[in-house]
């Protein structure tokens, strides 16, 4: 592991929020950008409207007409969480509006590749669809729109991933990304943007008096998943979709689907905070796309009370299979980088590892484990076929990973087949000849791109806590006062500890039991650490980056420190 520095964010001013908010509370909301009161209410009605979404009036009309004429539709996902989250919402919802020909179809990883394609185009034309709905992907799908428009198919793009300098020939594409658009938030998830195509859609139902209609509140479950599932920023509307979707999860009022897979993550519906959704119910989604169909996925959201458990259990099965996998390419992976020596300065502004082996559907969860170790961009790539190889980027804060890979192909074009993607994420594929060449100018991009500041490994920490403020009730208001996520991360904290007791539970856990400083006893683990470091005997005092958080276990609830990082101080 590299070395790190810990950063304490300052003292800002948060005297615009309510003085009964407990100090901590309102410096947290404050260093996070929270400028308002309004901002801490998180009701349905404080969304944002969708009328000024470019084309939603256009993308109405489509839905309308489908609705009217009984149109056959086509829902074309992806096959993450986001695109799963995003078509079960999209088939569910509109044959609750009456729709009676709507189903989905979504590449398979392995075998088709990303998004709608000329295959796919030609099959649904065969099948005499009429309208094709592309959810989470689309926005640049030109060949098989421009297909699919040929053969009197209309398509209506709903996607957010960043648009390409030309747009494809769709009916309608709605998009905050797009060129302008004037919705305020460019941060939906494609399950926030499927989600305001609805609302859009029963408003003008609404309008023309038809009843009744759908209650879509009853689909934010679905919203908060995907949202909270693909990593996208949590500004005040994403927070606004994610709590209101957990409010009512906690409530019971999710689908079977939501149900089941809690049950099988070991997750209290009643207890769930954004972090689950992230970190155990999208995973076991993400691992049918990975190394099966995400129509598994989706079809445990769509499932009823009958068979939702089998499907939840099926996915959690393959989800015990990725993190096997993943377990040994990680090893290869940090063998390889080990070989880098880091401490002495020659890790690369970009990491590019390739192993003939390795799977491609778990090659995004290695590149983000390796970024997280070496803090440099890292893009694994995997075999694809015999001449194409698969890779799959994550970035840096400050360094656009999409970006990198248009500076790529702008330097050298047709060095990779084809890439898209986020800042901190992105796909490319490539022939296998051109891979020495593409870590070259990748490595220079990055070079050129990332500054030293960039490169360091930094935690941004809240502050040491007293043992006050890590008692059960103020550990509860801090967990509970999120939802918490990207770009609105959850409260960190540091200090020093007595080293009362170590120990390694499982395969790589550290156990932890800590003396504060003002003389109560506190336990803490630290997952995944190297055991060739840890437990260390002759260690009594460490400096811990932590999040507190509570531990329920046998009927009991107690405080327990989520060791970020740990340094021994002597």
């Amino acid at each position: 592991m590299s070395e790190y520095e810990i950063r304490r964010y300052q003292v800002v001013d948060d005297d615009f929020l309510p003085q009964q908010i407990p100090p901590l509370l309102r410096q947290i909301y404050a260093r996070r950008g929270v400028r308002s009161a309004d901002e801490l209410s998180l009701k349905a009605s404080g969304l944002l409207h969708f009328s000024s979404l470019k084309d939603i009036e256009k993308s109405v009309e489509l839905l309308r007409t489908a609705l009217r004429e009984q149109e056959k539709v086509c829902i074309c996902g992806d096959f993450d969480a986001d695109g799963a989250t995003s078509s079960a919402l999209m088939v569910s919802a509109l044959q609750a509006f009456g729709l009676q020909q709507v189903g989905y179809r979504v590449p398979n990883r392995m075998t088709d590749g990303y998004g709608l394609s000329v295959a796919m185009v030609e099959q649904l034309a065969s099948e005499n669809v009429q309208l094709i709905i592309t959810v989470d992907n689309g926005i640049a799908a030109h060949e098989a729109i421009a297909l699919a428009r040929e053969k009197d198919i209309q398509v209506l793009v709903t996607d957010h991933h960043l648009p390409p300098e030309e747009l494809p020939p769709a009916n309608a594409i709605v998009n905050p990304n797009q060129h302008g658009c004037e919705f305020p938030s460019k941060n939906l998830a494609g399950v926030g943007v499927a989600f305001y195509v609805l609302l859009a859609l029963r408003s003008a139902l609404r309008e023309e008096g038809i009843k009744p209609l759908p209650n879509l509140a009853d689909w934010l479950d679905l919203v908060a998943l995907g949202t909270v599932a693909d990593v996208v920023p949590l500004d005040y509307n994403n927070r606004i979709l994610v709590q209101q979707g957990i409010a009512r999860i906690r409530q019971g009022r999710s689908r079977p689907g939501i149900r089941a897979l809690l049950k099988v993550a070991n997750r209290d519906a009643g207890e769930l905070a954004a972090s689950d959704l992230g970190f155990a119910l999208g995973p076991r989604i993400n691992a049918a796309g990975r190394l099966d169909d995400i129509g598994l996925g989706i079809e445990c959201l769509l499932a009823g009370e009958s068979n939702a458990q089998q499907l939840a259990q099926q996915l959690n099965d393959l989800n015990q299979q990725r993190k096997s996998i993943e377990t040994e390419m990680r090893e290869h992976a940090e063998s390889a980088v080990a070989k880098l020596r880091f401490d002495q300065g020659q890790v690369p502004d970009l990491v590019t590892l390739y192993q003939p082996d390795w799977h491609a559907g778990v090659i995004g969860i290695v590149a983000g484990r390796v970024k997280e170790q070496v803090n440099r961009p890292v893009i694994a790539l995997a075999n694809d076929d015999d001449e194409f190889l698969k890779g799959s980027a994550r970035s840096v804060s400050g360094l656009h990973m999409r970006d990198l890979l248009e500076r790529v192909h702008s330097l050298q074009p047709g060095i990779m087949e084809r890439f898209g993607g986020h800042a901190m994420a992105a796909g490319l594929t490539m022939k296998k000849t051109n891979l020495a060449r593409f870590s070259e100018l990748a490595e220079r991009v990055a070079s050129e791109w990332l500054s030293e500041e960039q490169k360091q490994r930094v935690f941004w920490s809240d502050g040491e806590l007293t043992a006050s403020q890590l008692a059960l009730d103020s550990v509860n208001m801090l967990q509970t006062a999120g939802p918490w996520g990207q770009q609105f991360p959850e409260p960190m904290f540091d200090g020093q500890f007595e080293l009362v007791d170590q120990r390694i539970v499982g395969e790589r856990h550290l156990k932890l039991v800590l003396r504060h400083p003002q003389g109560e006893l506190l336990d803490a683990i630290a997952f995944n650490v190297d055991t060739q470091q840890w437990p260390v005997s002759q260690v009594s005092v460490v400096e811990l980056l932590y999040k507190p958080q509570l531990n329920h276990f046998r009927g009991r609830t107690n405080v327990q420190l989520l060791v970020e990082q740990i340094r021994a101080i002597r």
